[in-house]
């Protein structure tokens, strides 16, 4: 699989803690989107990290295709 799945076309607000650390699936297979579950394992992708600045709400890429991994950057009005 060279291209992740597609989780689906629009971001993710997800609420986050300050301090925190998670990890953004990458591969768009995880059934704990967006956050990575394992699913990756079978493919060439990798879940990127991230923590969280602050306690609040932030947009996290659905289409895996953002190039501001994990948020969004609207690159899926684009699919």
């Amino acid at each position: 699989m060279s291209e992740p799945h597609v989780a689906q076309k629009a971001p993710f607000g997800v609420p986050v803690e300050a301090g925190k650390t998670y990890y953004w699936c990458a591969c768009g297979q995880s059934k704990t989107q967006p956050f990575c579950d394992g699913s990756h394992k079978t493919t060439s992708f990798t879940p990127k990290p991230f923590s969280a600045e602050k306690t609040e709400t932030v947009w996290l890429c659905g289409c895996k295709h953002s190039k501001n991994a994990p948020f969004c950057d609207g690159s899926h009005k684009s699919l």
